[in-house]
C-alpha cells in the first residue's frame, strides 16, 4: 500500500519546534475573538458599549477582540461572553 502523505503531521511539527501550545493558544484566541465579535455584530453592540459594560476602556476591548494578544483572562472572555448572552466551554483532551 502506497502512503499517501509523507512525513509526520502538522502538529508533530510544531511540537518539535516548541511552539505547539502557542499555536494552540492562538487559534483558541483567534476563535474566541470572532465569536465575540460576530455577537457583537448580530447584537448591533458597539465596543464602546461593550466598554462601558465592562466599565474598562475601548483599548482594553480591542485587545480582547484582537486574536494575536492571547493575554487575555478567562474570567474577562467569561464576562464578555456573558454580557452578549453567550458562554465559553472548554474541554480537556
Amino acid at each position: 500500500m502506497k502512503r499517501k502523505h509523507l512525513g509526520t503531521k502538522f502538529e508533530d511539527f510544531l511540537a518539535e519546534e516548541g511552539i505547539l501550545e502557542q499555536c494552540r493558544a492562538a487559534a483558541i484566541k483567534f476563535k474566541l475573538a470572532h465569536e465575540l465579535q460576530k455577537a457583537m455584530n448580530e447584537q448591533n453592540i458597539s465596543k464602546a458599549e461593550i466598554a462601558k459594560r465592562l466599565k474598562t476602556s475601548r483599548t482594553g476591548v480591542d485587545r480582547l477582540l484582537d486574536p494575536e494578544n492571547t493575554s487575555i483572562t478567562l474570567n474577562t472572555m467569561a464576562k464578555v461572553a456573558n454580557l452578549l448572552g453567550k458562554r465559553i466551554e472548554f474541554a480537556l483532551r
